[in-house]
């Protein structure tokens, strides 16, 4: 148990996040500190450096006057060794030097300095060996080489006390950074786990927008997002409920008349009225589903394509469909402009549907009336009818399902809600009017669409 929870943890976003800001952070550290212990070495090493150049050019004049000096007092005895020099007042800061003649014979050294010579070449500039750090100069006027040295450790030391100075705060510092990382971590991803917990509470009887205010930038975009795919699920979940209802209004009836028709014509022996009866039902009831199918495509939206649409050629299709009918070849009408066919910019199949449906209407309710489609610029597909026209209070509720008009009850209250649900999935505007424009009587609907 525990070991699944720490599991858990060390996966969880926050424990990977403070992980990786720890190793970075203690990486940077330590590279900040080894850049920091260079620079501390370069100073240093300067630093010593022009203290030995300061210190040869104060001291030489005075070590060639204390080697006189010393001569003197040994003149009448043998010089094998080199003279020393008195101690100097404070050891700690003792100056280590030498005064060397051309020859490389050590003439005079101070007393803290080795016995043995500094094993350098006698030039002038700095040199090192394994112990010393050595600064030489010449005399300008005598055969003499000053040489003042600084012993190696002493620079160690100091770079050391630098490190270390720098590392062990770094190793104290760094389990309470941990701390406060994982802490700041955890803080900042609350809103993370806010909004997964609202994800989580959608379901197909929740669909409502996720509202979090002050989500940073990163999940505000998964917010909007996720939002958008809510929008879209919800409105998968409409179009089937408007589906199951619309079916269950609009296939009730034809399937009542069938079913009584067949049964009618079973008790008198199949009579010919009756079969056609249950046939027209059955009509009936087809196209009920099919315009319940193509209500549900419009609806939809999904299999909407995008594409350049020659108006006049999908006009000319849709009425070549009806012209195949002798009743109607004579009453429907193609008026097309005489310049360049208007372009559209939609799905092809759903303005057909729509133009469609338009064109069915008129015929329907039009009686004996001519019905005619027009292709207009810029972009409009019109259809117009010499029929009795509908009333302004009519006009308002065309777009309503279900509703219907015609006093024979022959339309299906579905056909304008089809074109609607197309023009609108078009961004394109359905402008009805009855009567048309310039006419006594009759009823027209135009369909605006954006050029291609």
């Amino acid at each position: 148990m525990s070991g699944a929870l720490l599991r858990d943890r060390r996966d969880s976003l926050a424990g990977r996040l403070t992980r990786t800001l720890i190793l970075w952070v203690g990486g940077v550290w330590l590279l900040c500190v080894f850049a920091v212990v260079w620079y501390v070495d370069r100073e240093i090493n300067h630093n010593f450096d022009n203290e030995l150049v300061e210190v040869s050019h104060r001291m030489f004049d005075m070590a060639v006057q204390e080697l006189e000096k010393l001569k003197r007092h040994h003149e009448n005895g043998t010089q094998d060794a080199p003279l020393i020099a008195p101690k100097q007042l404070f050891s700690e800061d003792a100056v280590m030097y030498q005064v060397v003649d051309v020859h490389e014979h050590v003439l005079l050294r101070s007393a803290e300095a080795p016995n043995d010579a500094f094993d350098v070449p006698l030039a002038a500039g700095f040199a090192n060996n394994q112990t010393w750090r050595i600064y030489t100069v010449r005399h300008p006027t005598l055969g003499l080489y000053f040489q003042v040295a600084d012993p190696l450790d002493e620079r160690r030391r100091a770079l050391n006390r630098t490190l270390f100075g720098l590392i062990i705060p770094l190793g104290a510092v760094l389990p309470l950074l941990a701390l406060v990382l994982r802490r700041v971590a955890r803080t900042e991803l609350r809103v993370l786990q806010q909004l997964a917990g609202e994800i989580e509470k959608r379901n197909g009887a929740d669909l409502r927008p996720i509202t979090l205010p002050g989500l940073p930038q990163e999940l505000r975009a998964v917010g909007d997002h996720v939002n958008r795919l809510l929008q879209r699920l919800s409105q998968s979940l409409d179009v089937e409920r408007a589906l199951a209802a619309n079916a269950a209004h609009e296939l009730r009836t034809p399937l009542a008349a069938a079913r009584l028709r067949l049964q009618t014509a079973l008790d008198h022996d199949l009579k010919r009225t009756d079969v056609e009866g249950a046939l027209q039902a059955l009509q009936m009831l087809s196209h009920r589903a099919e315009k319940l199918l193509q209500l549900s495509r419009a609806e939809s939206g999904a299999s909407l394509t995008r594409a350049r649409v020659d108006l006049v050629q999908l006009a000319g299709t849709v009425a070549q469909e009806f012209w195949q009918d002798p009743q109607i070849n004579e009453r429907l009408k193609l008026k097309v402009p005489d310049s360049a066919a208007p372009v559209a910019f939609g799905d092809v199949d759903a303005l057909a549907i729509a133009l469609r449906n338009l064109v069915e209407n008129a015929l329907r309710y039009s009686g004996d009336g001519r019905v005619t489609i027009e292709v207009a610029a810029p972009c409009v597909l019109v259809v117009r009818d010499a029929g009795p026209g509908v009333s302004a209070g009519q006009l308002e509720s065309l777009h309503q399902r279900h509703v219907r008009h015609g006093s024979d009850r022959a339309g299906y209250g579905l056909g304008m809600s089809i074109v609607g649900t197309i023009v609108e999935k078009h961004n394109a505007t359905l402008e009805l009017a009855s009567p048309p424009p310039g006419m006594a009587r009759g009823f027209e609907a135009r369909i605006v669409l954006r050029p291609a």
